[in-house]
């Protein structure tokens, strides 16, 4: 236990705010990026099967927790 005076605690630095203001040019060239690169996916990203659909055996089994 302590019965003296409490220790000395040293000033926390001051912490700078981050640039809010980004350059127009910077902004319109991430943008036309981002443009771009979804206009190469086109519909291919949006397509999470082949042609044939999902052949795959559906799981059937039986009852769950959630399902009684």
């Amino acid at each position: 236990m302590c019965v003296g005076s409490s220790p000395s605690v040293p000033a926390a630095p001051e912490i700078q705010a981050a640039p809010q203001e980004q350059d127009q040019a910077v902004v319109d060239a991430r943008d036309e990026e981002t443009r771009r690169r979804r206009a190469a996916n086109g519909r291919a990203s949006t397509l999470l099967t082949g042609a044939q659909g999902d052949t795959s055996a559906a799981n059937t089994s039986g009852k769950t927790l959630l399902g009684q």
